[in-house]
């Protein structure tokens, strides 16, 4: 072929680079919504109670699912004991069902888990009130009666990850629930004081407030609520600035590949996560700070709720922990305590490859993760 024609066919194919970059670029900064892949399995909203709802994700209705380059039968025959999927605060429920083809819900759907999901809703400076109690005694047994009533089974799982693990045995721990039979934990965090670069800046706080205390009688409790609120904007920089190297990096990437409209669209939906988590509460943010961060009342067996006598220790369901080994938020030291205070007879430690979030839904998660989990509830949901 000769010189100018090839010179030709490339100027053409550099043209067709740019408009496609310059489109999805226009896209990826006005109409992000457009480009989210998150949240396309059907799901019910069967109850609601405030601002939180309860979702139902009914039998599929194809006969196989594709996860990442697999292809997964739906199972039909459901177990007989119904899962419910514990979410933590500040993030919004897109995790749970990212992408098509990494979705946790269709997978566990499709193994044949009756699946239900808590989502505590966006809570603005009305709810600065709620403390973790809130979520503890009062938000989760009325969510789990709901589940009992639409299921027609006493007996339940929960798979809790992260704030949603510690929800999951705060509440088993309190109630002393004999019907709760499996505890899946991801990234369930106990002793904030052995947790890492965090942990030792949890002990100066700790140090901190206690000389404040004896000094002054401070407490954060003492002050009102609302000026503890912790706004959903900060809550995404705080994750993100737990390894900014890999957010600067992905911003990076999306400029080298602004041409490929699917990588435009999973960075889209990648953000939508990342960039929409929501505000803790006010007075929850009190309870963080004194009982979790200062305090470290877990690792002591006890639950960071006022004159609260109820102790780790009766909790007696199968204990499954996941821990991830690049967990820089929650780390394995800081996850492990739960094993040592439970009374489970039956304890499985799994640790994976995996940073907090990659843990539940990240790309290794479907094929390393996720199968040990369902496969740890299945045997133990008959």
């Amino acid at each position: 072929m000769p010189l100018h024609q090839r010179l030709i066919r490339r100027s053409r194919r550099l043209a067709r680079t740019a408009t496609h970059s310059t489109v999805n670029l226009r896209d990826r900064l006005l109409r992000s919504d457009e480009l989210v892949r998150a949240e396309r399995t059907p799901y019910e909203v069967i109850h609601r109670e405030g601002i939180a709802q309860l979702r139902y994700y009914p039998p599929l209705a194809q006969d196989e699912i594709e996860l990442l380059d697999e292809r997964v039968p739906v199972q039909r025959e459901v177990h007989a004991v119904p899962l419910v999927l514990v979410s933590p605060l500040a993030v919004n429920m897109l995790i749970y069902d990212l992408f098509e083809q990494r979705s946790l819900v269709r997978y566990l759907r499709a193994r044949g888990f009756e699946l239900y999901l808590v989502d505590w809703g966006r809570p603005d400076s009305r709810h600065d009130e709620f403390r973790l109690a809130t979520y503890v005694a009062e938000l989760m047994p009325k969510m789990l009666a709901q589940v009992r009533a639409h299921s027609g089974s006493q007996r339940l799982s929960l798979h809790g990850w992260s704030f949603g693990g510690l929800f999951s045995y705060a509440y088993t721990a309190l109630s002393r629930d004999p019907d709760i039979v499996n505890l899946a934990l991801v990234g369930a965090p106990c002793d904030y004081h052995n947790n890492g670069m965090l942990g030792l800046q949890y002990q100066r706080l700790s140090k901190q407030l206690r000389w404040l205390r004896e000094r002054t009688g401070f407490r954060p409790h003492n002050t009102s609520p609302r000026w503890w609120r912790s706004p959903g904007w900060a809550n995404s920089l705080a994750f993100k600035l737990t390894n900014p190297v890999a957010s600067l990096q992905g911003y990076f990437e999306l400029l080298r590949n602004l041409h490929d409209r699917e990588f435009v669209s999973d960075h889209a939906t990648n953000g939508a996560f990342l960039d929409g988590m929501v505000a803790y509460p006010g007075g929850v943010m009190q309870d963080i700070v004194q009982y979790l961060w200062a305090d470290n009342v877990l690792a002591k067996g006890r639950l960071p709720i006022k004159r609260c006598d109820a102790e780790l220790r009766n909790i007696d369901a199968n204990l499954l922990l996941v821990a991830g080994k690049e967990d820089v938020i929650v780390t394995t030291g800081c996850t492990h305590p739960i094993l040592e205070h439970a009374r489970s007879p039956d304890k499985t430690l799994l640790e994976v490859p995996g940073g907090h979030m990659g843990i539940l839904g990240g790309s290794k998660a479907p094929r390393h993760i996720w199968p040990q989990v369902a496969d740890w509830l299945a045997a133990r949901s008959t």
